[in-house]
């Protein structure tokens, strides 16, 4: 049975709150889980004290039985001081897409002939 560390949603429409809980890999995101280790309240600020409530004893120890965490809630074991997460980086991303450089050129002829001298 793989199990997974991730986030399990509650809360009213528009209004959400997460439970961090262990659950089957194969159970739905709201199903049935083990153990409920934390707490996420994505409504609060991002300096709020108890916007991420973790019990980092059990997560410790779901870690050490191969659980494995979504990368949302590694964020927040990264943060705790309990599991590493590796940097990211795509830099492609912030590259604009194929009609954004044709519109760019476009615009930057068109500058450039009403920038020359017509004589």
């Amino acid at each position: 049975m793989s199990l997974k560390i991730r986030l399990a949603r509650g809360g009213a429409k528009k209004r959400p709150h997460y439970s961090i809980v262990i659950a089957d890999a194969r159970s739905p995101r709201d199903g049935r889980f083990i153990e409920k280790i934390g707490t996420f309240d994505p409504m609060l600020a991002d300096d709020a004290e108890n916007r991420v409530v973790l019990d980092a004893d059990r997560a410790k120890y779901w870690l050490e039985q191969g659980a494995q965490p979504t990368d949302r809630v590694l964020r927040f074991l990264d943060k705790a001081g309990l599991a590493s997460r590796p940097a990211r980086s795509n830099p492609k991303k912030a590259e604009p897409g194929d009609k954004a450089k044709e519109r760019a050129a476009e615009r930057a002829e068109k500058a450039a002939a009403a920038e020359a001298p017509t004589e």
